[in-house]
């Protein structure tokens, strides 16, 4: 991951339309899988027809035509930062909760650990890089904003409203309007920007306790609940101090400690602390103990 940051950093120019094409790709299928699953709730009929000796669903090749059709439409007008951003939060809305539901960790202890390193990596690409780079720019916002990128300011980016050549971006952050901002200053619209690795990171751990609350039979998804407030809290935080010091944050610094530390408390007030540490290891160590008691019993 580092070296592919910094390849990015010095090669941005040609590795970024790599990224795009991924992108393109993965996001489609991303919007694919969800929009079928939400068609799935509704029990909308995927109304399969016979072609050639085969069964094809209907549902599921309009459903394909219209996220390529909307994957297409961003690649062709990315730079138009005036409303892509709509479908650039949407595609990364769906690659982020696909990403989670592909990706699962199996206990807390690996959590702890994942979330911890990537801590150390963000914080270190954006407190620590400026300080031996020449320009003394982070690495992470120039990657993330493009090295062409202008009127950036913290963790907001600014794009005037005068036509002006554009510079290609990676697709890697949310963007929102901040809506304030642009009343005050019609020449120009401000965005706030997310990474998504801001949100896919901390996520692992809000998916683990989801599940967590599924073993342990949790009526009120507390756990879910808890690392959720957590997340909302450290984000509150991250904005609270990136207008304090007028500076991009690594978000992951805010994040991972409350999310973290949220969880923790709640499993050790709980006195589960044990089950969520061990998570799956636990539940196969119990699962295996009452098959065995089970089969002790019929012999």
């Amino acid at each position: 991951m580092c070296l592919m940051l910094v390849l990015m950093y010095f090669f941005y120019k040609y590795l970024v339309y790599v990224i795009i094409a991924i992108f393109c790709l993965a996001s489609a299928t991303a919007l694919f899988s969800c929009l079928d699953a939400l068609l799935d709730l509704a029990k909308c009929s995927p109304m399969s027809v016979t072609v050639l000796g085969g069964s094809v669903s209907v549902r599921s090749v309009l459903l394909s035509a219209v996220c390529v059709t909307v994957a297409v439409v961003w690649g062709v007008y990315r730079n138009e930062d005036r409303w892509i951003w709509i479908l650039q939060d949407l595609l990364g809305v769906a690659f982020c909760l696909n990403f989670l539901k592909t990706i699962s960790l199996s206990n807390f202890k690996i959590c702890v650990i994942l979330l911890s390193l990537l801590l150390l990596y963000d914080v270190f690409f954006v407190f620590i890089t400026p300080l031996f780079m020449p320009n003394g720019e982070s690495i992470m916002v120039q990657v993330a904003l493009g090295p062409d990128a202008s009127g950036e300011k913290g963790n907001t980016v600014e794009v005037s409203a005068e036509p002006s050549t554009p510079y290609e971006k990676l697709p890697v952050v949310m963007r929102v309007p901040r809506f304030s901002a642009w009343t005050q200053n019609l020449c120009g619209m401000q965005f706030s920007i997310l990474g998504y690795g801001d949100i896919i990171v901390p996520g692992l751990l809000v998916a683990y306790c989801s599940r967590f609350d599924v073993w342990v039979n949790s009526p009120k998804k507390v756990y879910l609940f808890c690392c959720c407030i957590a997340y909302l809290c450290g984000m509150v935080l991250t904005f609270a101090v990136m207008l304090v010091t007028k500076m991009g944050q690594p978000a992951l610094l805010y994040l991972v400690p409350f999310t973290l530390l949220g969880s923790a408390l709640l499993a050790w007030r709980r006195g589960e602390m044990r089950q969520f540490w061990n998570g799956t290891t636990y539940e196969m160590e119990h699962l295996t103990m009452a098959a065995e008691e089970e089969s002790a019993d019929y012999s």
